[in-house]
């Protein structure tokens, strides 16, 4: 199946994220433990640079401090029911080998015990703290993938007793706009969390790079769903769920048996209206209706689909979520390989797509394509103003 055509990324980063990207580094000051949340179904593209930044200089900072200061960063990714569960323990082993200063936890809204398990993690590394002073945890992460849900979980297993909900939620981006007030989630010790607004990137990139990384955000509503055309979202999704399984795509349930599953979107949209019942007046199939079904259904039900795959020893899928694929090409498993060499394969193959996908922000970063040319503008003339500004005092003072 053809790539289909990408549309440019849009811009959608909100006067409420500048300002709290403004305040981050503040915020770290205070703070004793990072709780960033990832989506599971985005292991990479739910990362976002300016807090890969920010907790490298909040690191350095508490390095340099006393030594008995706390500094863990924990990255969760959440809702770990929506992907293949084999890739689970390969991708945590990746994170460890490249990243062995952080904690990986997988949780799942669905799974009470998941967040329980973190809540204990968090517990444990607090042994050594003394007892009289408290813990501030502060929660990050991308538009939607969970932040408010996740308090809310973890209060409910450190606060004894029925304790109500906290945090309000939303499907919607964008719906935390301000810092949180100081919550409390555990007695003993006594431990503080703050939820965050969700933070997107202020450009998501050039070229296709920028334009896939937009279009996969908008799928798991991480972003305005409306700065797309639910035509393009449909037609993306098509091709990552044939992607990830060529011989039993997903929805492969909402098509006729016959039907070939290597379909162009006009074809796969139209087959679905009709057996929808979504017509026009005239007799017309209603796309638009049968598109926005397709998104709503993988979101609802369709990623269940996906993460009941079977190992890929056992069926050719070609990857992994939605940022892990082989290019067509299995990681070098055959039926002859035992299951722990098939999962060190996948994990190989994980580790170096994790290590690109930093080299690429690397680059993006040194070479400026990480700020669009209105950005680039912006922090010219920002600049421009500053010179101005130092010669118009030195010129004072010599006189």
């Amino acid at each position: 199946m053809l790539r289909p055509a990408l549309p440019a990324p849009p811009s959608w980063f909100p006067g409420h994220m500048s300002q709290f990207t403004n305040q981050l580094p503040k915020l770290l000051s205070r703070t004793d433990v990072v709780l960033e949340l990832r989506d599971s179904r985005l292991p990479l593209t739910s990362i976002n640079p300016a807090f890969e930044e920010a907790i490298t200089k909040w690191r350095y900072e508490r390095s340099r401090g006393a030594s008995s200061l706390l500094c863990q960063r924990v990255v969760v990714l959440g809702k770990m029911d929506l992907v293949p569960r084999w890739g689970i323990e390969p991708f945590r082993s990746s994170m460890k080998t490249l990243f062995p200063q952080d904690h990986v936890e997988f949780i799942s809204a669905k799974d009470r015990g998941s967040a329980k398990q973190l809540h204990d993690f968090l517990i444990s590394i607090l042994r050594d703290k003394p007892p009289e002073f408290d813990t501030n945890v502060l929660v990050v992460g991308m538009p939607n993938v969970g932040k408010s849900t996740l308090l809310n979980s973890m209060r409910q297993c450190g606060i004894p007793g029925v304790t109500a909900k906290a945090m309000r939620t939303s499907a919607q981006p964008g719906h935390t706009k301000v810092l949180s007030t100081r919550l409390k989630i555990s007695e003993e010790p006594r431990v503080y969390a703050y939820d965050t607004p969700g933070v997107m990137v202020p450009f998501l990139g050039n070229g296709e790079a920028g334009a896939e990384r937009g279009l996969k955000l908008a799928l798991i509503a991480g972003i305005k769903e409306s700065l797309y055309s639910v035509e393009s979202l449909a037609a993306y999704l098509l091709h990552r769920l044939y992607l990830l399984d060529p011989k039993s795509p997903p929805y492969r349930v909402l098509l006729p048996k016959e039907t070939n599953w290597d379909i162009s979107p006009e074809d796969f949209l139209n087959t679905l209206a009709q057996r929808l019942g979504m017509l026009l007046k005239g007799g017309g199939t209603d796309t638009t209706r049968a598109a926005e079904w397709f998104v709503r259904w993988w979101r609802e039900k369709g990623t269940g689909n996906s993460a009941a795959m079977r190992f890929p020893e056992l069926s050719e899928a070609s990857g992994w979520g939605f940022d892990f694929d082989w290019s067509g090409s299995a990681p070098d498993i055959t039926t002859r390989h035992t299951h722990l060499e098939s999962s060190q394969a996948i994990q190989d193959k994980m580790t170096q797509k994790m290590q690109n996908f930093y080299q690429d922000l690397a680059r993006e970063r040194d070479t400026g394509d990480a700020v669009s040319t209105t950005q680039q503008k912006k922090i010219a003339k920002r600049k421009l103003a500053q010179k101005r500004l130092e010669k118009l005092n030195t010129n004072r003072a010599s006189h």
